[in-house]
């Protein structure tokens, strides 16, 4: 699959998900098979601002690649600037965040929120296209509501102001992240342009991944939530769509060494004290299903050193 310049190894792809899509958890998702993947998203703001915090998060590692930065923003001139500004970082894509729901997101007018407004939408991505060499692409929404579903006028936009692929996930703001993701409207995007469409929402094993590119027509498919604590999914995914056949599970050993290994790569990458805090929720994610892992949840959270989790992985998990 191509985006723009970039060849994809697959059409299989890491959402940008906030506090989960970190270079550790990026670089394991990409080993098992994801085409390519995506930062958390990023405040073109503060990237002006010259945040620390806002750099680290822009961080792409050579094993990653073809990765994606995605921005959100409002205001045009800043977001194409900024855009201009990171091109020499070595990410492949830069992407639009046009999908976020959070309500101190949208009430900034940014993220999904953008969405109520065309031309804003037009000028962000003409300008931004116009910045910067690299693909540009646009993850959106159905619409802010179901009074509101402009997905496909959205879309039409982005692609006529140099949109090199769109995803678009099949929930309102709204609706967050709740109900079933209409799977319909991306059907629609597809019918209605010629870039590229990712389809987003409810993709949560091989067999429905298969079934939203069969009914939908889209180019590529976005994982996003089913892949906390189960980076595994992109090699069933792939195994699927080549062979028609689903490698087995992973089993409880292959687990608690990826847990491990996910700990270690988050501290090398921010620290032990930082690093052990943020495994927390992925073990949370990783347990989810096994035996007594309710116990262990809550055990986990007061580990403070890799020493401390590691001998809790080995008596109780």
């Amino acid at each position: 699959m191509r985006i723009g310049t970039v060849e994809l190894d697959n059409n299989i792809v890491l959402a940008p998900m906030a506090g989960v899509t970190d270079l550790p958890f990026r670089m394991l998702c990409r080993e098992q098979g994801a085409g390519m993947v995506c930062t958390e998203m990023v405040s073109a703001k503060a990237i002006a601002f010259r945040n620390k915090n806002t750099d680290a998060l822009m961080v792409v590692a050579p094993q990653e690649r073809p990765a994606a930065i995605q921005l959100f923003g409002s205001d045009p001139d800043i977001i194409s600037a900024m855009a201009a500004y990171i091109e020499t970082r070595p990410f492949d894509i830069l992407d639009l965040n046009m999908g976020c729901p959070v309500p101190k997101v949208t009430g900034n007018g940014e993220g999904s929120a953008l969405m109520r407004d065309p031309k804003l939408v037009e000028a962000i991505v003409s300008k931004t296209a116009r910045a910067t060499k690299k693909p540009v692409t646009v993850k959106i929404r159905k619409g802010f509501s179901e009074n509101e579903v402009n997905a496909v006028e959205i879309a039409r936009i982005a692609e006529a102001s140099g949109a090199a692929a769109i995803a678009v996930h099949g929930r309102t703001r709204e609706q967050y992240y709740s109900g079933k993701a209409d799977w319909d409207i991306i059907r629609q995007v597809k019918e209605a342009v010629k870039i590229p469409v990712i389809g987003n929402g409810d993709v949560t094993s091989a067999q429905t991944a298969k079934a939203m590119l069969q009914e939908t027509g889209c180019d590529a498919v976005m994982v996003g939530r089913a892949a906390q604590g189960n980076p595994w999914l992109f090699c069933e995914i792939r195994a699927y769509l080549e062979t028609g056949e689903i490698p087995e599970r992973p089993s409880k050993e292959e687990v608690r060494a990826m847990m491990l290994r996910h700990a270690r790569m988050q501290i090398d990458y921010k620290g032990e004290y930082l690093g052990i805090r943020e495994m927390r929720k992925h073990i949370s994610w990783y347990t989810a299903g096994f035996p007594y892992s309710a116990k262990l949840r809550s055990a986990v959270n007061q580990v403070e050193t890799y020493e401390e989790l590691e001998r809790l992985l080995a008596e109780r998990f």
